[in-house]
């Protein structure tokens, strides 16, 4: 028996963490229990965690690279270790998915003394068990980027390859951040496809790590068991086990397609592109096809991300959702889709995936309009690009020759929004030269602009911030303030449909279907001032979910919560009421305790409310229909 607790998928946006924009993987939302905090689901969890890489935006266009991924993770937070890990996960492919076992080759790590880390011989020793079970020979090898395969099917590789943390290699992890080395397993498509002799790689020699497309990295199985402490790695008080296997991955490896475009995760919104663009996706030149993955990766995670609360827009995460919302309108147009069809894709997704995912069902339609809102309004800027650029081309001559020029066409992106790969369109349609260095000229134009930008504001923070935990802090305890006030002003119909602190402010957004008028501003800001001068104390209660929802707490993304939930509540509780009292209570139609806010959430939080100074709204807008938000700053 291998019992694990399932956890839901957290959100996209993690809670309370201004040092990253997105989750990227599974380990984010685990960071607490690998450390030592008690999971409240036990020692062993599972879950799918949806995970996005804005870093990979750029290299989306192969078969294998996606920024939006589902990552199937289980965990050992100071129970089962590689004894049980290594033979589990091998089961699991080998006899539940059904890969082939000879078709399976796994890493290690090599050891490096410098940190006081061996070479990790015991995963060898469950390794070569086990394919030595199944009648295959299991020798370990060092050395194969440089010497190839040798005749092995486990392979040592160092810190670069198969070390494991939030940073990356050990020089790069910041002080008491876990990690660990980790085995690799990875699916081979076969040699008789000659990928390797093919590719750009051919001169160097193959192993499981090359980039040829022979082999595809399935899972990783993480022993998280050092903590870098003082710029050395000391022991865990526990040790665990974090597993990560890239949905799509396996499912292709199952499906025996070395395109993860292939698989039935992606199969409807290929269709719907092929119907949209009267070409087959099977039959069109790497160019077009790299458009089709572009689109259907983006669509997918703009989807996720909006789902999860995230709007398009022009900073942080809703500048990513922008950007993969224009990128994918510029690959429809190699495709020759010239209309707005990128709402078009949303349903397929949504009849894929709301089963998993149920918010999705709920919010079709906002996902929509946003997505369609904001493809209109690309379509808009590429028109008044298109004018600019005739009126005024963006080149330079050189010894008789027109060429386009990098900082004219940061200029045109600066003002208009119109891409530098658009004008490199227009360039080549109407026959002007491309330089080589165009992109270089591009970025530098756009590092002197953001230089010229940081110059303008230095000094504006100069001077008293606090440590950013205890400003951010403050901040998540002002935004449950907010949100209590937006209720009680305005109705409870309002409902938080995304949020976003940074150590400057806050953002919130809230269902509300008209304008707010600024006597109602007033009494909002008025009212969280009132309640935070009130000092009112700020409590944590453990709770089962559907406890703390029948009490009244509130929760607008409920499926992300497992059976026991943290609830913070702000105002006067009296200690001696449990949620039981409370439900009776209300039942019976009797007042329960008088507090402000009482939602479910992970923290952290204030513990008094007048530590958090002061609340000043400073703009106030519709984001698209029925959905408006709210920035708000601090006086501290």
């Amino acid at each position: 028996m291998r019992p694990h607790a399932i956890v839901p998928s957290s959100p996209l946006v993690p809670e309370n963490d201004p040092t990253t924009l997105f989750t990227g993987s599974g380990m984010q939302p685990m960071m607490p229990y690998l450390l030592g905090e008690k999971h409240p689901k036990g020692q062993r969890i599972a879950d799918s965690q949806k995970c996005f890489r804005a870093e990979d935006i750029e290299e989306v266009g192969d078969n294998r690279h996606t920024t939006f991924f589902e990552m199937l993770g289980n965990w050992s937070l100071g129970d089962y270790f590689k004894t049980e890990q290594l033979p589990w996960f091998y089961t699991f492919l080998t006899r539940i998915v059904g890969l082939k076992p000879e078709r399976l080759y796994v890493t290690v790590f090599g050891g490096n003394p410098e940190i006081g880390v061996d070479r990790d011989d015991e995963s060898v020793q469950i390794w070569q068990k086990l394919f030595v079970a199944d009648g295959l020979e299991a020798k370990a090898v060092s050395d194969a980027a440089t010497k190839g395969f040798q005749g092995g099917r486990i392979f040592f590789y160092g810190e670069k390859k198969n070390w494991w943390s939030r940073a990356g290699a050990p020089a790069n992890m910041p002080e008491g951040e876990p990690g660990g080395p980790d085995s690799e397993t990875f699916y081979d498509f076969g040699a008789e496809l000659k990928l390797h002799e093919t590719s750009v790689f051919k001169a160097q020699p193959c192993h499981v790590n090359c980039d040829c497309g022979r082999f595809l990295e399935i899972g990783n199985s993480v022993f998280m068991k050092y903590r870098k402490t003082n710029g050395q790695f000391v022991p865990l008080l526990q040790q665990n086990v974090d597993f990560g296997g890239g949905l799509e991955r396996i499912l292709a490896a199952a499906q025996g397609t070395r395109d993860i475009f292939e698989t039935a995760f992606f199969a409807p919104i290929i269709t719907k592109l092929s119907d949209l663009s009267h070409l087959d996706y099977t039959s069109v030149d790497q160019t077009k096809k790299a458009s089709f993955r572009v689109i259907a990766d983006h669509i997918r995670a703009a989807v996720m991300l909006i789902a999860d609360g995230v709007l398009p827009g022009n900073k942080e995460q809703g500048y990513v959702v922008r950007r993969l919302i224009r990128r994918s309108v510029r690959h429809g147009r190699i495709l020759g889709i010239e209309q707005a069809f990128m709402s078009q894709l949303v349903a397929p997704l949504v009849v894929l995936y709301q089963e998993a995912y149920p918010t999705l069902g709920t919010q079709a339609n906002l996902i929509e309009t946003a997505i369609n809102d904001e493809e209109l309004k690309f379509q808009r800027t590429i028109a008044k690009g298109l004018k600019e650029f005739d009126k005024a081309p963006p080149v330079s001559e050189k010894s008789g020759q027109t060429y386009l020029s990098g900082e004219l066409s940061f200029k045109l992106y600066e003002t208009y929004g119109f891409p530098l790969e658009l004008s490199i369109e227009e360039a080549r349609d109407r026959g002007i030269q491309i330089p080589e260095q165009i992109q270089t000229e591009f970025a530098m134009a756009k590092t002197l602009h953001q230089d010229a930008s940081r110059t303008a504001t230095v000094g504006k923070f100069k001077g008293g911030l606090q440590d950013q935990s205890v400003i951010t802090t403050k901040y998540h305890t002002a935004t449950h303030l907010l949100h209590a006030a937006l209720r009680q002003v305005l109705g409870s119909h309002v409902g938080q449909k995304g949020s976003n602190i940074t150590v400057e402010r806050l953002r919130f957004d809230f269902s509300h279907p008209t304008a707010i008028t600024p006597d109602q501003l007033v009494k909002i800001e008025q009212q969280v001032n009132d309640w935070i001068k009130a000092d009112y104390p700020v409590t944590k209660t453990m709770m089962f979910k559907t406890a703390a929802l029948a009490s009244g707490a509130l929760a607008f993304f409920v499926e992300k919560y497992p059976d026991e939930v943290s609830v913070y509540t702000i105002g006067p509780v009296k200690t001696d009421q449990s949620a039981a009292i409370e439900l009776a209570a209300k039942a019976n139609d009797q007042p329960t305790s008088t507090w402000i806010s009482r939602e479910l959430c992970g923290g952290p939080h204030v513990q008094r409310t007048s530590e958090i100074g002061g609340l000043k709204i400073i703009k106030e807008k519709a984001i698209s229909a029925g959905i408006r938000r709210i920035y708000a700053e601090l006086n501290f």
